[in-house]
């Protein structure tokens, strides 16, 4: 299940066989980062701020199916 969510060109995926702690990763054309379920930080990469707002937005209303996402793929 690696795309979650695609918003124009902001990608949102998640991985079965990535580490914990719990995240996601945003990927666009130009950047990638990874973002902590915990508290929807950015812990390694790097967006412009629009790209960031656009996710993060994404993030918090979808929350629940990201937390739920990452049991499901720690199951497989």
């Amino acid at each position: 299940m690696p795309t979650l969510a695609r918003l124009g060109n902001i990608k949102i995926q998640m991985f079965s066989d990535d580490h914990a702690p719990a995240h996601f990763h945003v990927r666009t054309p130009d950047s990638k980062a990874v973002v902590r379920l915990a508290d929807l930080r950015v812990v390694r990469g790097r967006l412009s701020p629009s790209e960031e707002r656009s996710a993060m937005a994404w993030a918090r209303t979808n929350r629940e199916f990201l937390e739920d996402g990452w049991v499901d793929l720690r199951r497989r």
